[in-house]
């Protein structure tokens, strides 16, 4: 690894797991702090990504229309009440390239385990692989672009809670 990735791994790292632990720990609104103000957030199958379909389950196009999903998800959906386990990789910083305009490409890989608080039954729930851009040219880093490439096509209830 290059020398200018070390100094920002451990930065990048930490964003892409306080992301999985906020969501883990039901603070999920406080990952709208961690998408840039014009950031993306999109939750697609691969099969779509790789044959570039544009249907997505998620497409939230700033960190004000992530917040809306959420207090949506709070006040307004109805679903059985449940809860999300994260299981991240390693993260790895692929591209430096946009490091001039404080951007690094990251690539790590995410197995989410849902479990229903009504019988606890517990299921494989989504597996993937997230392709980030991080902006670490402020004083925190912050995610410009969260895309998460689910490897099945299918999910099996409706996607209430961002992953």
């Amino acid at each position: 690894m290059a020398p200018l990735h070390e100094a920002h791994l451990r930065r990048v790292e930490n964003l892409v797991f306080e992301w999985a632990r906020a969501i883990d720990e039901n603070r999920v609104e406080a990952i709208c702090e961690l998408l840039a103000p014009d950031g993306r957030y999109t939750v697609q199958s691969r099969f779509n990504a790789d044959r570039g379909l544009p249907l997505a389950l998620i497409d939230a196009h700033s960190a004000a229309q992530l917040r809306d999903r959420i207090k949506a998800m709070r006040l307004a959906n109805i679903y059985e009440p449940q809860h999300y386990r994260h299981l991240v990789s390693g993260v790895q910083i692929v591209d430096a390239a946009g490091l001039a305009d404080g951007v690094l490409a990251v690539r790590s890989n995410f197995v989410v385990v849902r479990t229903m608080e009504r019988d606890g039954e517990m299921q494989l729930f989504a597996a993937g692989q997230c392709r980030d851009l991080v902006d670490v040219g402020g004083e925190t880093p912050r995610f410009r672009e969260r895309r998460l490439l689910l490897d099945s096509r299918a999910v099996e209830t409706l996607l209430v809670i961002p992953l």
